[in-house]
């Protein structure tokens, strides 16, 4: 388990995937904000990557988020589009309803970046994230990420276009 102040980063359990299918992906607007592609309903007992993880893509990392103290699940956090060549990769996180405004984000970030630039080996972060995202935004800048761009209406968002913000990290950057 990768450790923080407040979260850990852990293989994701079975006993999860009820509660992520019931909390994060059922939510209809929830999930279309956070996955870039339309909602659709997943089963029970999907084998879908973003609930039971794939182990045999090298380019996507998946973790669950539980409380250092105790152990609760609290979300899920992704290294996702890992390119080993030019040694980047983005980030990405999910915490559950009741979770949120704790500052595990900010954790969560933290532990993603010590993941990437650590145990990776790798060069560059980066986000992507809803300009009105402000939770997000604001874990990645007090983890040092820097606003390089909004990719204007780039999202398409329950029925209208949103723009994105764009920020990225360089390991010389990263303050552990």
């Amino acid at each position: 388990m990768l450790r923080g102040e407040k979260v850990g980063l852990r293989a994701r359990h079975d006993e999860d995937v009820p509660v992520l299918l019931a909390e994060l992906y059922d939510d209809v607007v929830n999930s279309a904000r956070a996955e870039g592609r339309p909602w659709r309903p997943l089963s029970p007992g999907s084998k879908d990557p973003r609930l039971v993880g794939d182990d045999t893509n090298p380019a996507h990392v998946s973790f669950s988020v539980v409380e250092s103290a105790g152990g609760t699940l609290v979300g899920t956090a992704t290294l996702w589009g890992i390119d080993t060549h030019n040694r980047t990769a983005h980030i990405g996180l999910g915490l559950l309803p009741s979770t949120r405004g704790k500052g595990y984000g900010t954790d969560v970030v933290a532990v993603l970046c010590h993941y990437g630039f650590v145990v990776r080996g790798l060069q560059r972060l980066q986000i992507e994230t809803l300009a009105d995202n402000t939770a997000m935004l604001r874990a990645a800048e007090r983890n040092g990420f820097v606003r390089e761009g909004v990719l204007r209406s780039s999202a398409w968002v329950m029925g209208g276009f949103l723009d994105q913000v764009l920020l990225g990290l360089l390991a010389e950057e990263w303050k552990a």
